[in-house]
C-alpha cells in the first residue's frame, strides 16, 4: 500500500471541486484524514500539510453551507421584502 502524499490530496481536494455535495464531502473528509495522518512523517513540509488542512477544512465548510443555503435555509437567513412576515 502506497502512502498519500500532499500532491495526492491536492488532486483530491481539485477534484471535490466537480463533485455533488454528498460525494465532495467524503471526498474533502477522507482527504483531511490524510492530510492529518501526514502530520508525525518527517518527511512532510509540515507548513504545506497544515495549510492544505486550513484549506479542507474551509472547503468542507464552503460544501455543507452551500448546500444548505441551497435547501432554503439560506432564504430564511437572509429574508427579502417578499419573505417578511
Amino acid at each position: 500500500m502506497t502512502e498519500t502524499t500532499l500532491t495526492d490530496v491536492e488532486r483530491a481536494l481539485d477534484r471535490a471541486a466537480d463533485l455533488e455535495t454528498e460525494e465532495a464531502v467524503s471526498v474533502l473528509r477522507t482527504a483531511r484524514q490524510d492530510v492529518q495522518g501526514l502530520a508525525n512523517n518527517p518527511d512532510v513540509d509540515e507548513d504545506r500539510r497544515r495549510e492544505l488542512e486550513t484549506r479542507l477544512e474551509q472547503r468542507i465548510r464552503e460544501v455543507t453551507e452551500r448546500d444548505a443555503y441551497d435547501s432554503g435555509l439560506g432564504s430564511a437567513m437572509n429574508p427579502t421584502e417578499d419573505d417578511a412576515p
